[in-house]
Parts: C-alpha cells; sequence; structure tokens
C-alpha cells in the first residue's frame, strides 16, 4: 500500500473515536463522572470537566460515524484498504472505538489528577493520545490481524498535531476556554 493509501486508510478507522473525543466540547456539561468524589490521594477523581453527557454524547457521536461508514463500506472496499472487513463489523468498530476513545480520555483525566495536574492544564502527549490509545485497546480484537505497524506510525504521528489544531479551533470558535 502507498503512503497516501495508509494515511487515508487510518483516519478512516480511527474516524469515530476523533468524533467521539471532539463532540464533548460541544455537547458536555452537566453532572460529573465522579459525582465530585476525591480519590485517596486528596484530589478529585476526575474533575468536573468528565461529565455523563458528555460521555454519553461522544459514544453517541462516533457510533453514528460508524454506522455512516458501514453505509459507505461496499463502496470503499476497493479503494481502500479497510481494517473492518465488512459493515456489520464496521458498527462493532465504530462503537469499540468510540467506547475506547471516551475510555482512554477519562483515563487520562484521572492520571493527570494524580500528577497534579489541574484541569484545562497541558499534560503534553498524554492530552493527544489517551483517546487514540483507549481506541486501539478496545477495537484490538477485531483489527489485530490487519492492523499494520504503518497504521500505528500513522495513528501516533498525526494526532498529536491534528488534536492541536483541533484544540486551537475550538477555542477561536468559543468552544474551549484554552488553544491546547
Amino acid at each position: 500500500m502507498t503512503a497516501l493509501g495508509t494515511l487515508l486508510s487510518s483516519v478512516w478507522f480511527i474516524l469515530p473515536a476523533y468524533a467521539a473525543n471532539m463532540t464533548p466540547v460541544v455537547a458536555g456539561g452537566g453532572r460529573p463522572i465522579d459525582g465530585g468524589r476525591r480519590f485517596v490521594d486528596g484530589r478529585p477523581l476526575l474533575g468536573p470537566g468528565k461529565t455523563v453527557r458528555g460521555f454519553c454524547w461522544g459514544l453517541l457521536a462516533g457510533f453514528c460515524v460508524g454506522l455512516v461508514q458501514a453505509l459507505l463500506h461496499p463502496s470503499l472496499e476497493p479503494r481502500l484498504a479497510l481494517l473492518f472487513e465488512d459493515p456489520w463489523e464496521t458498527v462493532l468498530g465504530g462503537f469499540l472505538l468510540s467506547l475506547g476513545a471516551m475510555v482512554g480520555d477519562t483515563a487520562g483525566s484521572f492520571f493527570k489528577r494524580r500528577a497534579g495536574v489541574e484541569r484545562g492544564e497541558p499534560f503534553p502527549l498524554l492530552d493527544q493520545l489517551d483517546f487514540v490509545a483507549g481506541a486501539l485497546l478496545f477495537s484490538l480484537p477485531l483489527v489485530l490481524p490487519r492492523l499494520t505497524l504503518g497504521v500505528l506510525a500513522v495513528l501516533f504521528l498525526l494526532t498529536p498535531p491534528l488534536h492541536l489544531l483541533t484544540n486551537y479551533a475550538g477555542h477561536r470558535m468559543g468552544l474551549k476556554s484554552r488553544p491546547y
């Protein structure tokens, strides 16, 4: 496969996770997942930025992207090296990628709080890659035979600058208080 083919296949594959990760910025708010509880270290378990509504809307948005991908699967298969073999696997994969992204992002917040990093403060690479790691982990049972080092390299090299760019755009649109 060409470098461009690997790039396009990688982005197409991870798109549900990207959608899931971006959605809480717009649709989040409300009750915190941790209910305001603190961990044994006295710091917030997750913090007020991780909400039930944001998690659920993120999961739904990513799943919907997976549904659209499943509908397009037959027409794209000859052009892209798809990591999911058929439309039904694409639907399940979209759900798993989205759930993994939301769990990975939530776990990232847990680790940031343990490190003493306040909500909204940067934690380079963890902020950009926690959701991708979670998405890959959750989708691994479906894609393991077809997941290549090239795809992994694209995801881990492309996501940090893309994440920073979308955060900056969200800041400029007034959706985020900080540009990172």
